[in-house]
């Protein structure tokens, strides 16, 4: 699958594999100077890049690995990149370290991920099918 991406800065990287086998294409801080996290503080890091998933996809955006080992992940968890929008991929991180965390223009903070979705219509209904689980969440089938 290809997928358009614009730049909208000139000093933008673009989306990139790390290795074959890479599920997701590391994006990269499009700064003109660090960034630096104070411990609990959200910041928003520009990827100078607009992208076109196509329809019938979406673009999950999840924080890299080496990101949460230093304390630092996406502020909602896992960004959703919809079909429909054309503007800037931004990285909201939060630093939940008792350190600052500095981003410097460049760095690979996240991995874009493009899946395809299922789009559901919603209708409201009083009787669900009975399951062997039934209503039992937030633990319920054990507690590891």
């Amino acid at each position: 699958m290809q997928i358009k991406v614009k730049k909208l800065t000139e000093t933008a990287k673009l989306p990139f594999r790390a290795t074959s086998g890479s599920a997701g294409a590391d994006l990269c801080a499009c700064l003109e100077s660090d960034v630096v996290i104070n411990h609990g503080e959200r910041k928003l890091i520009p990827t100078g890049l607009a992208v076109e998933i196509p329809e019938g996809h979406v673009g999950l955006m999840f924080a890299r690995s080496s990101l949460g080992k230093q304390g630092v992940s996406l502020a909602n968890g896992v960004g959703v990149i919809d079909s429909d929008y054309r503007g800037e991929m931004g990285m909201l991180l939060i630093n939940h370290s008792g350190e600052p965390f500095t981003v410097k223009n460049g760095d690979r903070i996240a991995q874009l991920v493009v899946l395809p979705v299922c789009g559901a219509d919603y209708f409201a209904d009083d009787g669900l099918s009975e399951t062997e689980r039934g209503t039992g969440g937030f633990g319920s089938t054990g507690k590891i």
